[in-house]
């Protein structure tokens, strides 16, 4: 299992790096966004599509690059060490891998392309006001067949960038009842359709989750993505990729943090002395460093065991398990070395500490992915 970057990898970074430096300029620029109902620039979104980021692992016949898993890997984690804001992680993960995973090939002719062009956002809505579980089995909301239409009722929690979306991917109940494996179904449903409500959530990091009500909303059954009753395959499968795309973004934050805090301690001067010849201070580096390079490793070879298509789901929850805990944990000790100046609304810290804590609950927490873990053991 060799985790060295390719070129096209060391170039996806070196320009990723570029391009962020640029694009997301300073602290002020960040708490703008967080004020912005949106929450990025049109000018960021299109300088990503003209670097073929929406299309990384779109196929060249629909417009993508045709990259791999991995690929998308290493633009998330500068992603993360960039902090940047929008709906990126919904639109290609969530939504263009979804589409990849269980769309027709009408569909896919139709939604790929605009992708990969930047010209079509999206999300999924899957978690529900009863349950903080991200499996599907627990889904309440419903889609009920109307002639040539579904009608679906029901509301969504934490449907990332719902705001901003042109097609949601909404997870709904077409047999059965709340707690069954079966009997869910996906469907693809435009953003402006009568019926959808959205609301902003006010939320700890800034990004824009929201609550999704469908109130009688009408889809045509051709809007139906992947097999009706058969979608827990497909979303077990996306939020696999999504926690390990999370676990990069974090990875990202991770080294952000590193690099200011030790840059810090070399420059702070107390008693004559910069802070980091303290033995204390190089301690606190050092894990700061060890739990990024232990995160560095379950990443990337999570992202390499679904990039090569082997079972990965135990490997997934380990790494979404330690990653969670591990940015919080270089979080903290950097809050612990800038002390009181890294709690400044005017200093980057908080802007990745609160993402830290943010990307810990998405796509399941810690405890969540040991439970998952304990089951795959047969505890």
């Amino acid at each position: 299992m060799d985790f060295t970057y390719t070129e096209e990898q060391k170039m996806i970074k070196k320009e990723a790096r570029r391009f962020l430096e640029k694009a997301c300029p300073n602290v002020e620029w960040y708490l703008d966004m967080d004020k912005d109902e949106k929450g990025f620039t049109p000018e960021l979104w299109k300088g990503m599509a003209e670097l073929d980021w929406m299309g990384i692992m779109i196929p060249e016949k629909y417009g993508g690059i045709g990259g791999s898993f991995l690929d998308l890997v290493v633009l998330l984690e500068e992603m993360g060490y960039a902090a940047v804001p929008g709906p990126f992680f919904s639109t290609v993960v969530l939504g263009g891998l979804t589409v990849l995973e269980a769309g027709t090939d009408a569909q896919k002719d139709d939604l790929l392309p605009k992708i990969a062009e930047g010209k079509c956002l999206l999300t999924m809505a899957l978690t529900e006001p009863g349950t903080t579980c991200y499996d599907p089995s627990f889904i309440e909301t419903t889609a009920k067949a109307d002639g040539d239409n579904y009608i679906i009722n029901g509301v969504k929690l934490f449907v990332p960038d719902a705001n901003v979306s042109d097609v949601i991917i909404a997870a709904a109940r077409t047999s059965g009842v709340a707690g069954d494996k079966d009997g869910i179904t996906l469907f693809l449903v435009d953003g402006g359709t009568p019926g959808i409500k959205t609301t902003i959530l006010k939320t700890t990091a800034g990004d824009k989750l929201c609550e999704v009500i469908f109130d009688a909303v009408k889809v045509p059954k051709d809007k139906i993505l992947g097999s009706l009753n058969g979608a827990g395959a497909v979303i077990e499968r996306v939020l696999q990729y999504a926690a390990v795309g999370k676990c990069a973004e974090m990875l990202g934050g991770s080294h952000k943090v590193m690099k200011i805090t030790v840059a810090y301690a070399k420059e702070r001067v107390q008693f004559g002395k910069p802070i980091g010849v303290y033995q204390a201070v190089q301690h606190h580096c050092a894990n700061q460093k060890m739990a990024i390079e232990g995160s560095i490793y379950i990443t990337y070879k999570a992202a390499w065991l679904l990039t090569n298509g082997f079972p990965a789901a135990r490997i997934v929850s380990s790494a979404k398990s330690w990653v969670s805990e591990a940015y919080k944990k270089v979080a903290a000790i950097g809050h612990q070395i800038f002390g009181g100046t890294g709690y400044i609304v005017e200093h980057p810290m908080p802007i990745y500490s609160r993402r830290a804590k943010a990307a810990e609950y998405a796509y399941g927490n810690a405890n969540y992915h040991r439970q998952l873990i304990a089951s795959e053991l047969g505890l």
